[in-house]
């Protein structure tokens, strides 16, 4: 399978990488050459610098779109419309503007895309799911979900004043770049009804019209209400999840990966002078498990999507939704 992958900064090399490192060799290289990385690795691949000749000259099955926010759809809808399978990152674009051509061309050519919100294919985050759909929790009441982690610490060989996720004309800022709660809350507890937040730039980050922090209100259309915060400055980082329910919590921290469930052996409204103990069970990733696993999961079920093998895990539709809850909670701030 040939390849294309749009932009060569930090993730579009962790891609690279990674389909190098699973036998991937034919692969062409899209670039502005604003790249900040070293680039003796990409040595010896093809390179082109606009995406209709690339497209025209090497027909890639396969198109990641991994450049910054606000050109992502100046890569997708050409790819789409040529009908490459494609592994969109998130946010799928800066707005809501060329969504719809970018699904239309989807639609009639058949294109496949998969959004990448790795997230998904984290083990123990789909223990909560399996849990939470087996009822172990009862009825969820509650959730919060809290990632704050500082930003000059994300790309500590560039200036990040002058990466995307500082820029607002580049579709940065905070909610819209750590947007991945908002698809896994929706992937463990369905649906999000209503939004309202607040957001702001209170820190002394040096940023271009965005904001570095917000909190949000959720209520889901199951009726559990729920909060989720995001920031830029948190040192050290935090990135924790906890969903309550009638029957017990579930506590998960991506620091190692560690799911806790909590149970509770008396029912729900029961009152005893000596409440029972709780029922802990805790779920750990496979050893050896690190953040790169993600990727690599990610990118064979990419394999296997372009393949016609598997349906897309998160599809175009589940990163629009997530977008538009990001745009919401902009607009409600």
């Amino acid at each position: 399978m040939k390849f294309l992958i749009a932009g060569l900064g930090s993730i579009g090399r962790r891609h690279f990488r990674n389909l190098v490192a699973l036998g991937e060799r034919d692969i062409v290289l899209l670039r502005t050459h604003r790249a900040t990385l070293p680039d003796d690795e990409l040595l010896g691949y093809p390179v082109e610098t606009d995406i209709q000749a690339a497209l025209e000259r090497h027909q890639p099955q396969a198109v990641i779109v991994a450049n910054p926010t606000a050109l992502h759809l100046d890569v997708a809808i050409p790819a789409a419309k040529a009908g490459c399978a494609i592994l969109l990152e998130k946010p799928i674009a800066e707005d809501l503007t060329r969504v719809d051509e970018l699904r239309r061309a989807a639609e009639n050519s058949g294109s496949r895309i998969l959004v990448g919100f790795q997230f998904r294919y984290h083990p123990t985050l789909n223990k909560a799911r399996e849990l939470i759909e087996s009822g172990a929790l009862g009825t969820i009441l509650t959730v919060h979900a809290h990632w704050g982690e500082y930003l000059p610490n994300w790309h500590p060989w560039e200036d990040y004043r002058a990466g995307y996720a500082a820029r607002a004309d580049l579709g940065g800022g905070v909610i819209r770049t750590l947007t991945h709660p908002l698809d896994y809350l929706r992937f463990l507890l369905g649906e999000i009804e209503s939004l309202q937040a607040l957001q702001g730039h209170i820190s002394p980050l040096e940023l271009s019209g965005v904001e570095d922090v917000a909190e949000m209100g959720l209520k889901f259309k199951s009726g559990a209400i729920g909060g989720m915060h995001v920031n830029y400055f948190q040192r050290p980082p935090v990135h924790r999840l906890e969903i309550v329910g009638t029957n017990g919590t579930l506590r998960w921290d991506n620091a190692d990966g560690v799911l806790h469930c909590y149970t509770m052996p008396a029912p729900f409204g029961s009152y005893s002078n000596d409440p029972p103990a709780p029922v802990i069970e805790t779920f750990s990733p496979p050893e050896g498990f690190e953040r790169n696993h993600l990727f690599i999961a990610q990118l064979r079920h990419f394999l296997d999507v372009a393949a016609g093998k598997a349906e897309p895990i998160c599809t175009l539709a589940d990163g629009v939704r997530a977008l538009e809850l990001a745009l919401q909670a902009r607009q409600s701030a």
